[in-house]
């Protein structure tokens, strides 16, 4: 029997999944083994309720891991808990091999800043392949990895990759080839390399930063082009015009308009979605409601009105039925929404449907953390 660990998952390979993440209701794909994955707890096609999934928990002898086929993981993912709390996270980013790839990037950014390997080819192969795995995940999920709240220490480690993400589904939300979506994935985990260099103290300092600290933190475009020196000149201009801005406010070249090439634009789409979804050491996560806001909002003037648009019209499906605390502190759950006035869906709260505004509003998403 095959038990390898994958994180790009076939419909018939066995994967190693947490207990946790077996719901009420759920209809079993194929059997579930134990975490050997020698002994079957459960068979195909049985429909699992709160009695059931006890059972199997008993039957695992304490284990919180499991053996389930690619068809029984994807039937899992696409089910995430409503009540998300740090430990269910960490299990949904286990299970989808989102920590695992977090690292493994993170170590390919770091080889890349010290020039400890020069074989960039390698480099962008492995980057593409890690990419790839991640994209057999469904959309929701990918979405869900985004916004779930996380540690505010956790947030350089994981900004390239979220970006990464966005910038594929972005791509994708276009109708870009397979090609240029990958070179898009590419770019947007390679876009802030430049960071690396910068004194860590600088990027999580638990305030607003000074003026000097500033324009040292803009220094990092500078710093992403010079070590992407190895890499394709259009992956180097995309990575560090990210925060360029169409009516030349931006950095650090003060570029406008189509000066800005297409790639740089969805990135700092990106870029921009990702930072204010985050938890940050001076600022807490605001909603993805928050974020379209405003993108559209920047999107008058700086930023790409058809990325924006793409972010809009596609983004807000996966948030549906989702629980997000409201600015009284309530906790309601997101029921409608209406594109021409993103920052304000309609939630449900106790069995009231209410029609969010600037005085009521989805603060952030919900979680136990």
């Amino acid at each position: 029997m095959d038990r390898t660990r994958q994180t790009s998952i076939s419909e018939n390979l066995l994967v190693s999944v947490s207990i946790d993440l077996l719901y009420d209701g759920m209809v079993v794909q194929d059997d579930i083994f134990d975490s050997s994955g020698d002994r079957k707890l459960t068979n195909s096609g049985t429909i699992l309720d709160n009695q059931q999934i006890d059972r199997i928990k008993r039957l695992n002898s304490g284990s919180n891991t499991i053996y389930v086929t690619g068809r029984t993981h994807k039937a899992m993912m696409l089910r995430i808990p409503n009540n998300v709390d740090i430990k269910v996270r960490h299990e949904v980013e286990n299970s989808a091999g989102y920590s695992i790839i977090i690292d493994e990037i993170s170590k390919h950014l770091e080889d890349i800043a010290s020039k400890k390997a020069s074989d960039t080819v390698s480099h962008i192969d492995r980057l593409n392949d890690m990419a790839e795995q991640l994209y057999t995940l469904p959309e929701e999920v990918l979405i869900y990895l985004i916004n779930a709240v996380a540690p505010a220490d956790e947030y350089l480690q994981r900004h390239s990759i979220n970006v990464g993400i966005l910038n594929g589904l972005a791509g994708k939300w276009m109708g870009m080839s397979e090609l240029d979506i990958s070179r898009l994935v590419l770019i947007g985990l390679l876009h802030d390399i430049g960071n690396i260099v910068i004194p860590e103290k600088i990027p999580l300092a638990p305030r607003k930063l000074t003026a000097v600290e500033y324009e040292v933190i803009k220094t990092h475009v500078n710093y992403t082009y010079d070590l992407l020196s190895e890499f394709p000149e259009d992956i180097r201009i995309a990575a560090c015009s990210h925060h360029e801005r169409l009516d030349g406010t931006g950095y650090n070249y003060k570029l406008k308009n189509d000066d800005i090439i297409l790639n740089a634009r969805i990135t700092a789409v990106s870029d921009t979605y990702d930072a204010v979804v985050s938890q940050r050491a001076y600022q807490k996560p605001k909603s993805p409601f928050n974020a379209l806001a405003l993108l559209e909002k920047l999107s008058k003037k700086e930023l790409d009105r058809k990325v924006v648009r793409a972010f809009i019209e596609n983004l807000p499906k996966t948030l549906v039925g989702k629980p997000v605390i409201m600015s009284d502190g309530s906790i309601g759950v997101v029921s409608e929404y209406d594109l021409d006035d993103i920052g304000y869906p309609l939630v449900e709260l106790s069995g009231r449907i209410i029609k969010t505004n600037e005085n009521f509003f989805c603060e952030s998403m919900f979680s136990d953390d």
